[in-house]
């Protein structure tokens, strides 16, 4: 078994107490509001199902607002009131600052209404859910719907906290709810630090690039905790959502079927129910329509009689799968091994080498650059489903949702539903890696194009308006701080003492393909979720390395330089500029690091939405 599997198991076993409910939506999949009545039907219901002993005795919400108006408590606070139900409360953080502010006045105003009849009922205060997750660029992709920056997230988790300062509810705790993928991202430190708790979200179902069959759904299940646990410092950890589907879609190995359900419940629910906090989802979400997939434990008809037994006599065992989660922390992606045997020179291996190793191009000393994708390796599209927008009906099946705010692109993913149900994510263009898109971004205009040191020969056009791969991984490193990891990063940093390594998956079916690597440095003006700072002139170097980053990797812990892949004399805005070019490495992981020339100073945001910015790998 698993250390980290066995680490998770032994943190649950030291809980004293853990709540354990399921997560409710404030509407149905018609989108009509539900009113205290519907809630307190779904309370009762919950408390009886068979075979549970009456455990799920809280309810997970994701706004606060009743549907239809501006700042109305949700009528779930006086069903809970009614049926003595705790309450993990939610306040919708993905729609700017006015929504933030009718949300807190929604918790107050409930505070003020209901005294601790209510307060007393309160297990947390979730400020946003998967909001970080959103603003990935698979949350893009997946038409997730508008998400928000992990600064404005912490922003708003402290004005909640201040607005109940001087209440009745001044003692609780007020935390984020997010995928597990974006708890293990460095860059959304600020949002663990402002937190009381943390909300873990994930769902093996989701996770198609790795092995998910149901035999390894649990301790692919309990390596994303464990992988969690590790990144938020000591902070009380919380399971938010979870669950199998029991009717759908296949999802890479995985079934949506009412016997995987029955296994995955047995896996996992019976470990955690009574020794992790816990909010299944979910109850039911056939209601009046069957999304797919769908995950309630209760079918169409209701009733207390769940579609699989939940009484935790066949507890099963959790198969050791040698998953490499701890990898899947920030490596998006990795598809099938067996990068064939090459021939010629391959790029990623960089094009000047002569190697003919079959793991991959070598230095002159003969050590490989970069490694051969595992066939385990995860993809973070992988932690499943979010809730629709809280105040309105139902997203579309693809989880789009039609609100106001801003999002931006960052480098984590996940799968997202719509309505009250998750939904399969949206076919990407290669089957193997969510990196090669085949569509032109929106309003993508083709900079001037200029070529760095390594860039003669066959290449592929220094735009994103064919096949790209992006980064999957973005770490700083510091020479005046060798041993500090910065760890994952949305933004590429380069200067005097500041360089950043970058990690691509090349996948297996581009092995007859050229790939170019290139940078994009368009205008600001062109920008439109994206921004940069830049100071001195000069340009940038990039080597190739002979292995990945990690997220615990520094200056004095990077791997060692492989070769010189290219060089760009002096950026200037509004150019791309292609750095080299060869044979693609196809289904390695390769590293690069790049290095600022001159008196070079740039800060910027990774981003492919219009104007894309950054390095990425054109693929032709």
């Amino acid at each position: 078994m698993h250390r980290s599997l066995l680490a998770a198991t032994a943190a649950l076993a030291s809980a004293v107490t853990a709540q354990t409910g399921f997560n409710y939506g404030s509407t149905f999949t018609n989108g009509a509001a539900k009113s205290q009545q519907d809630f307190e039907a779904s309370f009762r219901q919950a408390k009886n199902l068979d075979g549970t002993d009456g455990q799920f005795t809280s309810a997970r919400l994701f706004t606060t607002i009743q549907p239809g108006s501006s700042n109305t408590p949700i009528a779930a606070i006086p069903a809970a009131i009614a049926t003595n139900t705790r309450l993990l409360l939610g306040l919708w953080a993905s729609a700017g600052q006015t929504n933030i502010d009718n949300e807190i006045d929604a918790l107050v105003s409930a505070v003020d209404q209901y005294g601790s009849a209510f307060v007393d009922l309160i297990d947390g205060i979730s400020v946003g859910s998967e909001d970080l997750y959103r603003i990935t660029p698979t949350g893009i992709a997946n038409l997730a719907g508008i998400g928000e920056n992990p600064a404005v997230v912490a922003d708003y988790i402290n004005q909640a906290k201040r607005a109940i300062s001087g209440t009745a509810a001044s003692s609780k705790q007020v935390g984020h709810v997010d995928t597990w993928t974006a708890w293990v991202n460095g860059s959304n430190q600020a949002v663990i630090d402002a937190s009381d708790f943390i909300g873990m979200d994930a769902y093996p179902y989701f996770q198609t690039t790795i092995p998910n069959n149901i035999d390894v759904a649990g301790e692919v299940f309990f390596e994303a905790l464990d992988a969690t646990r590790g990144a938020v410092g000591g902070k009380p950890l919380w399971v938010t959502e979870t669950g199998s589907p029991v009717s759908g879609p296949q999802s890479g190995q995985a079934r949506a079927s009412v016997e995987d359900a029955q296994s995955y419940w047995n896996q996992v629910a019976c470990r955690l129910l009574g020794n992790q906090p816990t909010w299944w989802y979910t109850l039911q979400d056939a209601l009046p329509d069957t999304p797919s997939p769908s995950f309630g434990v209760v079918g169409a008809g209701g009733g207390t009689s769940p579609l699989y037994d939940l009484s935790c006599s066949n507890t099963e065992p959790i198969a050791s799968s040698s998953i490499p989660i701890s990898s899947a922390a920030s490596a998006t992606g990795g598809g099938p091994a067996g990068g064939p045997s090459q021939a010629e020179p391959t790029f990623g291996s960089g094009s000047g080498s002569d190697s003919d190793s079959d793991s991959g191009a070598s230095d002159g000393s003969g050590g490989p650059l970069g490694e051969e994708i595992p066939p385990s390796a995860p993809s973070e599209d992988d932690s499943g489903p979010a809730p629709s927008p809280p105040s309105g009906g139902p997203s579309d099946d693809t989880g789009s949702y039609d609100g106001s705010g801003a999002g931006a692109s960052t480098l984590l993913t996940v799968t997202t539903p719509g309505g009250e149900g998750p939904s399969a994510p949206p076919s990407r263009s290669t089957a193997a890696v969510p990196s090669s898109v085949g569509s032109q971004p929106a309003g993508t205009a083709p900079a001037p194009e200029e070529t760095g040191s390594n860039g003669g020969g066959k290449s592929c056009p220094a735009n994103l308006n064919g096949n790209y791969e992006f980064p999957h991984l973005i770490v700083p490193v510091d020479s005046s701080h060798p041993q500090k990891a910065y760890g994952t990063s949305y933004n590429g940093q380069v200067g005097h003492t500041k360089s950043s390594i970058y990690n691509f998956d090349i996948p297996p079916s581009e092995h007859d393909k050229t790939c170019t690597l290139v940078f994009l440095f368009p205008e600001k003006a062109d920008l439109v979720t994206s921004s940069y700072t830049i100071s001195g002139s000069g340009g940038l170097d990039v080597k190739g390395l002979k292995g990945p980053a990690t997220e615990q990797t520094s200056y004095g812990t990077r791997p060692a330089i492989a070769e010189d892949v290219g060089a760009v004399d002096k950026i200037s805005l509004g150019n791309s500029y292609t750095i080299a070019s060869g044979p693609c490495a196809a289904g390695h992981r390769i590293g690069y690091e790049v290095s600022a020339t001159g008196g070079l100073e740039l800060d910027y945001f990774q981003d492919y939405n219009p104007s894309p910015i950054g390095l990425y790998i054109t693929v032709c």
